[in-house]
């Protein structure tokens, strides 16, 4: 863990010391060690979020999320951060020895503008940044809807260096290019 931390803050151990104890005292706020299948399991059940049972073509586990199955409000915030931080501790424990970064898929079909939830976004991109830094090797959009693009320009700063991840793609490219066709998530063939 400490390595993700001193890669992270380029070898500057004051920062990265520093950067780690915020994330140890917020694990245990948040109660990562407490989560479980059963106190995820109302939201999980929209199979908004989840962790695809196969690793891609470069041995990296997937998290998949359907951001059309969104919908803001419908569970308390909380509970959203809750999957979010469940799904990514999920993917991180299916790692591959010598392995160390996902693969995030945002499969963006069907998306409008009542999924935008910018509230929960922030909550995704600073966890990702303050607390699993570099765990993602890369972000797909994919078959983004012309009304994400104006979304993507407001996010795009609370990402920071992690927008160069991103990469807009089709559904075809995910099948044809991330996984065998023995492994291809069911969404995608």
């Amino acid at each position: 863990m400490i390595l993700w931390y001193l890669k992270d803050r380029k070898y500057s151990v004051k920062d990265a010391v520093s950067k780690l104890s915020k994330a140890i005292r917020w694990r245990h706020e948040f109660g990562v060690s407490e989560l479980s299948e059963e106190s995820i399991k109302s939201v999980a059940e929209t199979r908004k979020a989840y962790v695809h049972d196969f690793l891609d073509v470069n041995g990296r586990p997937v998290l998949i999320v359907d951001a059309s199955k969104h919908i803001p409000g419908e569970f308390e915030q909380y509970e959203d951060e809750k999957l979010c931080v469940f799904m990514i501790e999920k993917a991180l424990s299916k790692l591959p020895s010598g392995k160390q970064e996902i693969l995030a898929v945002i499969d963006l079909r069907g998306f409008r503008t009542q999924n935008a939830d910018i509230k929960f976004l922030t909550f995704v991109f600073d966890a990702l940044y303050y607390y699993y830094p570099r765990r993602l090797s890369q972000v797909l959009f994919v078959d983004a809807p012309f009304i994400y693009r104006p979304v993507w320009e407001l996010i795009k700063p609370l990402v920071k260096s992690y927008a160069s991840l991103v990469r807009f793609c089709s559904a075809k490219t995910v099948k044809e290019e991330y996984f065998a066709a023995d492994t291809v998530p069911a969404n995608f063939k």
